[in-house]
């Protein structure tokens, strides 16, 4: 793995903590209904996201669970990024 690339790993790992983060601040941290689902929705495209360049950036061979997460990542992050426009 290039220099490059091991960086885009350990900083799609870093959004992943702060991700996962915001989604479990929105359940326990606040009270709103609306700032919960916009920390749900932040959770979500820095989590699919950190996913995303994690698989693109192997070098094997992608099984069918990779396969299925290119796939899907893309609607989730459009579904959250849509709603956070929505709710500004």
């Amino acid at each position: 793995m290039t220099g490059a690339a091991q960086l885009a790993v350990v900083a799609s790992w870093i959004a992943t903590a702060i991700g996962l983060g915001l989604w479990l601040w929105g359940w326990f941290g606040t009270r709103a209904p609306l700032k919960r689902q916009r920390m749900h929705d932040c959770g979500v495209v820095l989590v699919f996201s950190a996913i995303l360049v994690r698989v693109v950036t192997r070098a094997s061979p992608l099984s069918a669970w990779e396969w299925a997460l290119l796939f899907i990542g893309p609607l989730f992050i459009a579904a959250a990024l849509w709603r956070l426009a929505r709710t500004q």
